[in-house]
């Protein structure tokens, strides 16, 4: 595993100590890993919609279509 120093102000510190031992992680680093792992989530879900949005016209989404899906979805178990 690779070693990453960081700097904090004392604010921040505090903070995150304070996170550590409210949420009852192994310590900073896990604490700091975690948040690097809901970053990461949040970037690959923030790039999936702007796929999305950028693939075209979409399609009403009403009750018809959601009656539709679930019918589907039944017809195919």
């Amino acid at each position: 595993m690779a070693t990453m120093n960081i700097s904090l102000p004392d604010d921040l510190r505090a903070f995150a100590d304070a996170q550590v031992h409210a949420h009852l992680y192994a310590s900073s680093s896990e604490y700091v890993r975690e948040l690097i792992r809901r970053d990461r989530e949040t970037a690959v879900v923030r790039e999936a919609v702007l796929k999305g949005m950028r693939s075209g016209e979409g399609s009403r989404m009403d009750a018809d279509y959601f009656d539709g899906l679930r019918a589907s979805v039944r017809d195919a178990s």
